[in-house]
C-alpha cells in the first residue's frame, strides 16, 4: 500500500481566508493612512487590485504557498505565533509517536521548511508508514493515537484546532482498508481521542517544551 507518510499540521484550505484578510487590512490601512501621507486614491486603487491579482495567482499556481510564507514571516510576533500553533500541532505528533514505538524520520514547521523540501504543507511529522494495507485493531488503536495528536495538542493550548484534516482523513483510509465498519471505526477514534487528551493534559509543560524545541531548529 502506499500509505502516505507526511502529515501536513494546517488545512490548505484555510490560505484564501489568510490571504484576503491580508489583503483587506493593507487596503483599509492604506485608505486611511494614504492620503497623510500624500498618496493619491488612484495608486491606492492600482496597489488593492495588484495584490488581489498576485493572490488569486498564488491561490492557483501555487497552493497559496505565498501567503502562508507572508504570515509566517510577519514581523511584531505575529508571525512566530503562528509557526508556535504549528511547532505545538507537530509536537503533539511526535509524543504519542514516541509514547506508541513509532519512529518518527522527519518533522518540518513551517511553510518555507516545507517547500525547501518539496512539500506544499504548513509542518510535517513523517513517520515510517504501515508496512501491510490491512493492521490488525491494537496497530488501528496506536496510528489513532499519533494521528490525533496534533489536532488535540493544538486544542489543550489554543481552544480549538486549525490542522489535522489531512490527518482525519488518513486515519478514515487505515480504517477502511483494514475491513472495519464505520460506527467501529469512529468509537474507536473517539476513544483513543480521550486517551490522547488525558496523556497530553498531563504532560503540557513537556508538549510546550518539544515545541519549543522544534520552533528553535526553525530561527
Amino acid at each position: 500500500m502506499a500509505t502516505p507518510e507526511l502529515f501536513p499540521s494546517s488545512d490548505q484550505g484555510s490560505t484564501a481566508a489568510l490571504g484576503a484578510g491580508v489583503a483587506v487590512a493593507g487596503v483599509t490601512l492604506a485608505a486611511v493612512v494614504g492620503p497623510v501621507l500624500g498618496l493619491s486614491p488612484w495608486l491606492i486603487a492600482v496597489a488593492a487590485g495588484g495584490g488581489m491579482v498576485a493572490l488569486t495567482l498564488d491561490a492557483a499556481r501555487f497552493g497559496g504557498l505565498g501567503g502562508h510564507l507572508l504570515a509566517e514571516a510577519l514581523p511584531a510576533g505575529i508571525g512566530q505565533a503562528r509557526l508556535r500553533r504549528i511547532a505545538i500541532h507537530e509536537a503533539g505528533h511526535v509524543l504519542l509517536a514516541a509514547e506508541n514505538d513509532l519512529p518518527v524520520q522527519q518533522v518540518l514547521v513551517g511553510s518555507l521548511a516545507c517547500w525547501r523540501q518539496g512539500l506544499r504543507a504548513n509542518g510535517t511529522t513523517q513517520l515510517e508508514p504501515p508496512a501491510h494495507a490491512k493492521l490488525p485493531l491494537e496497530d488501528l488503536r496506536r496510528w489513532s493515537q499519533v494521528l490525533q495528536a496534533g489536532m488535540v495538542a493544538e486544542l489543550l493550548i489554543y481552544g480549538g484546532s486549525r490542522g489535522g484534516a489531512d490527518d482525519r482523513a488518513l486515519l478514515g483510509r487505515l480504517w477502511g482498508l483494514s475491513g472495519y465498519d464505520v460506527t467501529t471505526a469512529q468509537n474507536e477514534q473517539r476513544r483513543a481521542r480521550r486517551e490522547v487528551e488525558q496523556w497530553l493534559r498531563q504532560r503540557r509543560a513537556e508538549l510546550e517544551q518539544r515545541a519549543e524545541q522544534l520552533l528553535a531548529e526553525v530561527r
